[in-house]
């Protein structure tokens, strides 16, 4: 097979990613389940010659030097696919993430417009899109990124490893700055971002201290900067940024973190009751006047609760979002319980609902 088959293959079943990998077949994650998508057995000239399609020599100097490589590549009017090649028992490997350059509304992607919105309109802060690999944050943030783009005039600068989404100007003008091909690093992309005068940042990801300070400073000095972290709720996230620090500096993040964290909103991608690919099930956190407070005084605990009880602030838990979708008929109720982190509670709660 050739790097065109593979795509189609995974465009054919739908895909969200395809793994190529030497004495395996061609597999695919469909559904979130990974699965042989073609009886085709990869040799090791098989991948070789896959990756000299992709690569030319000073692409193949870099991946033997970093034993990684990752870039983005159009495919058609539709998709847009996310390349990763990669050592792995001295042979390559290849995972494909699939993109849709159909950037899609909020609606579309069944999540809360109304304070997607909001946080689209701040002036300046933090909103976090956080979630595992695949769950959708990529996505979600691009809708907002668009949603800016079409109805304010701003500057948006995006600095990502590799770019994703591709943008085009509307209301807004966007640069966006490849890892490798256009800065070095985030630290330094950060860094350079006053002389550029943005009015929005997208980081593609916080994953280091350099990183996570100049985004608090950016946010600081009067730019909305959006990421990402792989985090499974608010609180997980408020401590992972605080971790990122020495001890002696943890007063100085929770009181950046309990004025200019605006947003964090959770996703968990979770199969539809009709069998019809996946819809996000998520949790968002809003900067109110109590979750301000219990930042600042680093009592993370009681995050869920407010969480819980923050509807008026547009806040919503996992367990009552997972609950709206079982009463919409959008997920089953085996599935809301399967995906839970209390299933104790949320089954009380769907009983009380007699949904179960």
């Amino acid at each position: 097979m050739n790097f065109k088959e593979i795509l189609d293959t995974g465009i054919k079943v739908n895909a969200s990613d395809v793994f190529v990998k030497v004495g395996c077949t061609l597999r695919g994650r469909v559904n979130l389940d990974v699965k042989t998508i073609k009886d085709h057995v990869f040799t090791e000239k098989d991948v070789e010659n896959i990756v000299s399609e992709i690569l030319d020599d000073s692409k193949k100097k870099v991946l033997e030097e970093k034993r990684g490589y990752d870039f983005g590549v159009n495919y058609g009017d539709r998709w847009r696919f996310r390349v990763a090649i990669f050592y792995q028992r001295y042979a390559f490997s290849i995972v494909i993430r699939k993109i849709d350059l159909e950037i899609p509304s909020f609606d579309e992607l069944n999540l809360p417009g109304n304070i997607l919105e909001r946080f689209c309109r701040e002036q300046q802060g933090l909103i976090l899109l956080t979630g595992m690999t695949g769950s959708g944050k990529s996505t979600a943030i691009a809708s907002m990124i668009k949603y800016i783009d079409k109805n304010l005039g701003k500057h948006i600068l995006t600095i990502e490893e590799p770019i994703e989404f591709i943008f085009e100007d509307d209301k807004s003008i966007v640069n966006q700055r490849e890892l490798a091909s256009d800065v070095s690093s985030y630290s330094d992309a950060l860094a350079q971002f006053a002389l550029h005068s943005p009015d929005v940042i997208y980081i593609g990801n916080i994953r280091d201290r350099n990183t996570c300070r100049a985004a608090l400073t950016a946010a600081e000095t009067g730019v909305l900067v959006f990421s990402t972290m792989h985090t499974i709720d608010a609180r997980t996230t408020i401590e992972r940024i605080v971790n990122f620090f020495p001890p002696e500096q943890h007063d100085l993040i929770f009181n950046q973190l309990s004025s200019l964290l605006k947003g964090a909103m959770s996703l968990r991608l979770v199969p539809r009751s009709d069998g019809k690919g996946l819809i996000p099930a998520y949790e968002i956190m809003t900067l109110s006047p109590g979750i301000s407070t219990v930042i600042r005084e680093r009592k993370l605990w009681e995050i869920p609760k407010y969480v819980d009880t923050g509807e008026v602030h547009g806040m919503k838990s996992f367990n009552q979002c997972l609950s709206q979708l079982v009463e919409e008929k959008k997920i089953t109720t085996d599935t809301a319980l399967e995906k839970s982190n209390n299933r104790e509670d949320l089954a009380l709660h769907l009983r009380r609902k007699e949904m179960i």
